[in-house]
């Protein structure tokens, strides 16, 4: 293989590269209620997010006091499953503990 061969096969490969465009982001939410404990949101967020204890009373203290924490962002796919799981671990629980996302 030449030297020109090889310089022009590695730059459509980094073109080709280049086109691909990453999938769209998602940002998860949990939304402040009045009835939903601090104890049940941080074992969500550790739970169901892989937050460490101290990153999940962050969040928590986020959710309680601006009625809005984000909690990580994901690919689509991954996004409403975790919407999905927070709902229903809640409704299992007896919270109403709502869950959203938006894309970035």
């Amino acid at each position: 293989m030449t030297m020109a061969r090889y310089q022009t096969e590695q730059q459509e490969s980094s073109e080709a590269r280049d086109e691909t465009k990453e999938p769209p982001m998602y940002r998860v939410l949990l939304h402040n209620d009045d009835y939903t404990t601090m104890e049940f949101v941080i074992e969500v967020l550790i739970y169901v997010f892989n937050k460490s204890p101290e990153s999940a009373a962050k969040i928590m203290m986020n959710v309680h006091q601006k009625g809005i924490g984000a909690c990580g962002c994901y690919p689509l796919e991954i996004a409403e499953t975790k919407v999905d799981t927070v709902h229903n671990l809640a409704r299992e629980n007896g919270y109403p503990l709502r869950c959203s996302m938006e894309q970035e």
